[in-house]
């Protein structure tokens, strides 16, 4: 048998907000290797638009914070997480700016913070509309050039590799090290003391996201295939307002266009989103989304609209200016004219289930970012508690793995990935049909509004998908798209079996079977047979 011996005593699958700040934390400490399956610029940090949310104006407080997330999370919140992350964002945007962060500011030098949905307060700072490229770029540059950190672009992460899984079944199963993909298309075998999946969301899922093409669930479909358990997979959220078009992409429009007055209208100009909730166009994403979803459903429409006119050309050009551009290379001008959008896949609230250190059930695997499930979103996210809870938990992750007496372990003789009996792939058609398949499956069955027919229906054609991705994962080549299938049909099959154990509507998820909410809410946990 062969084996690979290249070590780190910290691995790091995901390079976003979390990952990057995690590699930052440790360097210092150990080797460290991070892992990008594109360029660093594909991941959800780099898409956030709005901000960071976090205390910084003394009219604020964090109860405010807390009570707003609780609210947002319609009872599944865990309070002691939300007061802990709360408590924490001043602290982050503070060290944000040490590290060269250029958030926005006002005309006397203190911090702009803008107001979204969910919110009683205006407490978001943010670098213009492109918030999260700036936090990434500002992590980026304290981590690219450390000499204890290594880099690995275009590395596609195949499956952990576990103590139990090597024929080692006495003691507490371990996380020992990673299969990756490099660029040649050679399955490599790397070894780490520890190991962080920072892998981000699972938006693509879905037909409409707002997601990059990376956000395929990479790490929680790992996770789960190592034994870890999630919690909540079925909370996808989806954002309200991303622009509908028919020959560009999905383009998310910032929550902070609503914060700071633009308004949500249907093809008459009628702000409807007052007719579901008192608080109009600054209600909770769930109710907004589920909002413009039925109006589009009740009027046969193919999308409404946002106005954002009368902000007027000032603020539009210097809050917004990015969006601004992008949407007139399309030749729609939002300082004259109402955008189309449609809500699209955004956020998943459940995922693995850790602390907000990003322990799992596996020793020597974390897990931290989208990938996780806290307890901080419950049934709905707060609009940019994502950031915030991303840096909270990298920061946390780094302090309990330091904290370790086993945190660098020597390196161990792993085995190399096992490619007998691989034949040539001979067309990439199967792989695109089952990709189209579950989007679509999950799209028309188990998206906004749900039922068990629809469910029952995504789970059916599911199985079959999932045996013919199986037949052909085995027989041929990996690729980075057929290893993202994979992941994409886990993903879907957890999203659908824990919408099936929930038998009410709360937050993201509603069912036209159980439209009543329980007095007590619960969690939903999957475990791996």
């Amino acid at each position: 048998m062969k084996y690979h011996h290249q070590h780190f005593d910290y691995l790091i699958i995901g390079s976003g907000a979390a990952g990057l700040l995690a590699a930052h934390q440790l360097a210092p400490h150990g080797t460290v290797g991070i892992v990008n399956k594109g360029n660093f610029s594909e991941s959800n940090t780099y898409q956030a638009q709005g901000g960071i949310a976090g205390v910084s104006d003394f009219l604020d407080s964090t109860e405010k914070h807390v009570n707003d997330t609780l609210q947002a999370g319609v009872g599944l919140c865990y309070e002691a997480v939300a007061q802990q992350v709360a408590e924490a964002g001043g602290h982050i945007i503070h060290e944000l700016s040490a590290l060269g962060m250029p958030f926005d500011e006002d005309a006397e030098g203190l911090l702009h913070l803008t107001q979204e949905g969910g919110h009683s307060h205006r407490r978001i700072a943010h670098a213009k509309d492109a918030t999260g490229r700036a936090i990434g770029e500002t992590l980026l540059k304290h981590v690219q050039n450390h000499a204890n950190i290594q880099c690995l672009r275009q590395h596609m992460a195949v499956d952990l590799i576990t103590s139990h899984r090597l024929g080692y079944q006495t003691g507490q199963n371990r996380c020992l090290g990673v299969y990756l993909l490099n660029p040649d298309k050679r399955v490599i075998t790397v070894s780490a003391g520890q190991i962080i999946l920072a892998t981000g969301g699972a938006g693509k899922v879905y037909m409409y996201t707002s997601n990059p093409h990376a956000a395929t669930g990479d790490g929680i479909a790992m996770a789960w295939r190592a034994g870890c358990k999630v919690m909540n997979m079925e909370f996808m959220q989806f954002h309200p307002t991303c622009l509908y078009h028919a020959s560009a992409p999905t383009m998310l429009l910032s929550e902070a266009l609503r914060g700071e007055g633009a308004h949500l209208i249907n093809q008459n100009g009628h702000r409807f989103v007052f007719d579901y909730d008192a608080r109009g166009e600054l209600a909770p994403r769930d109710i907004v989304a589920r909002a413009i979803d039925h109006e589009i459903k009740k009027y046969g429409q193919d999308c409404m609209f946002l106005d954002a006119s009368q902000l007027g050309n000032t603020r539009i050009l210097e809050h917004f200016p990015n969006i601004h551009q992008r949407l007139l290379k399309l030749g729609l001008d939002m300082r004259q004219q109402s955008i189309p959008v449609v809500p699209a896949a955004h956020y998943i609230c459940g995922g693995v289930a850790t602390n907000l250190a990003g322990k799992t059930d596996l020793k020597g695997l974390y897990v931290i970012g989208e990938s996780a499930c806290t307890g901080l979103h419950g049934a709905n996210r707060l609009a940019s508690n994502s950031l915030l809870e991303c840096l909270v938990m990298a920061k946390e992750c780094s302090k309990h793995i330091l904290s370790q007496t086993d945190k660098s372990m020597a390196p161990l003789p792993l085995p190399t990935w096992d490619e007998s009996g691989i034949i040539p792939e001979r067309e990439r058609i199967l792989i695109k049909q089952n990709w189209d398949e579950i989007r679509a499956t999950m799209s028309n069955y188990v998206g906004i509004v749900r039922s068990n027919e629809r469910l029952r229906r995504a789970r059916r054609r599911l199985t079959v998908i999932q045996d013919e991705i199986a037949y052909f994962y085995w027989k041929h080549p990996l690729s980075r798209d057929l290893i993202e299938l994979r992941n994409l049909s886990i993903i879907s099959e957890l999203i659908i079996r824990s919408a099936q154990q929930r038998h009410e509507s709360r937050g993201l998820h509603y069912s036209t079977d159980y439209p009543d909410t329980k007095t007590m809410g619960e969690d939903t946990y999957l475990t791996p047979e």
